[in-house]
């Protein structure tokens, strides 16, 4: 809204050209998703507690969470609004690449909303069934990859990184596989956030390298220079993932261990289905699994072990997600979660390569 509101002024005043600059925009909107955590996060922290809006801990998790419980939750619903609110203010809302990122954001958010509000009023760990989220989501996800498939913003293929010429087409095969890449960084977030700051870590670099990747594809010259299919607006999706960066930074100073809010599946299936989308709309869905690894390895245990106990009654991991495997082992819980974020900085690193070595 401010950027249309001060993009005509720059014809009057020269100091307004800035708006005009994608960098500038996204630099003030990460400052913009920053300031509305640091402002918003403490009274937001204190309603939920008078609210008694507190973690509900699963029976089969760790001892050492059992602590946790009552720990108020839910606290992805700040982190929405410090997203969305600073993209609404500096992002270019006549582009389509906006509104896919948005309606995906916000509508995982309230399919995550809905789930913590059944675990806290029912006063369990189920909340909304499996089947009905995934629903949900596939719905959604079809919904906003038909529409650039039929509006023919982006091209129906495939990219791999490190590779100049290796495109596969994919036609309308498109929209199905860019809907389970959106559902399932969605979900991989969700099972990676189980220990304090755990998850929003991931989320953060991921965003911060999708944002450099966003800015190549959208950009004539360099995407040219680089060898990179040019994505017309694309560029701004730059903003969106620096917003995530910036309510990110602002969200860890309160989730970081000991954690005094943890995001709830408001923050998770939201964060996850917005960094699948920003993958999708810019043809970073491969660089998603590499520089989101973590999740991917996450979500890998899970099914790894639920599939092993199933056929042969074994587990391969004393516990699942991954995350808790390595707690069960002995390894402290900060120990567990920098390890994490080490491994996901080294992974971007590795994403970031592919802008050369192709």
């Amino acid at each position: 809204m401010l950027y249309h509101l001060l993009l005509p002024l720059a014809d009057h005043a020269s100091i307004f050209n800035v708006v005009k600059y994608i960098t500038f925009r996204a630099g003030i909107g990460m400052l913009t998703a920053l300031g509305i955590c640091f402002l918003i996060s403490p009274w937001f922290i204190r309603r939920l507690q008078k609210n008694q809006i507190g973690q509900q801990i699963r029976e089969l998790g760790p001892e050492s969470h059992f602590s946790k419980a009552g720990t108020p939750t839910m606290g992805g619903g700040l982190i929405l609004v410090a997203i969305l609110l600073p993209a609404l203010l500096w992002m270019d809302l006549t582009n389509p690449f906006f509104w896919y990122v948005f309606v995906i954001t916000l509508g995982y958010g309230i399919l995550g909303f809905l789930d913590d509000y059944w675990k806290i009023t029912k006063k369990n760990t189920k909340g909304v069934s499996g089947k009905v989220k995934l629903f949900w989501q596939f719905l959604l996800a079809l919904g906003v990859t038909g529409c650039m498939y039929y509006r023919g913003d982006i091209e129906p293929q495939l990219l791999f990184p490190f590779f100049k010429n290796f495109i596969i087409p994919l036609d309308w095969f498109f929209v199905p596989f860019g809907a389970f890449v959106i559902v399932g960084a969605s979900n991989a977030v969700n099972l990676t956030d189980g220990l304090d700051g755990l998850a929003i870590g991931p989320v953060m670099t991921t965003a911060a390298c999708i944002a450099i990747l966003a800015y190549v594809t959208g950009n004539t010259n360099f995407a040219s220079y680089l060898n990179y299919p040019f994505i017309l607006g694309s560029g701004e999706l730059t903003i969106f993932s620096a917003c995530l960066v910036g309510a990110g930074l602002g969200f860890l100073w309160y989730n970081t261990y000991p954690a005094q809010v943890f995001m709830g599946d408001v923050g998770s299936l939201s964060l996850g289905g917005a960094l699948g989308t920003l993958a999708v709309c810019t043809h970073h869905e491969i660089i998603l699994a590499i520089v989101g690894g973590i999740f991917v390895i996450e979500a890998l245990s899970v099914i790894t072990q639920v599939a092993s106990f199933k056929t042969t009654g074994k587990r391969v991991f004393k516990m699942a997600p991954i995350h808790h495997h390595f707690e069960l082992k002995g390894w402290p819980e900060p120990k567990v979660i920098v390890r994490f974020w080490i491994i996901s900085i080294i992974l971007a690193l590795i994403g970031l390569l592919s802008l050369k070595l192709r």
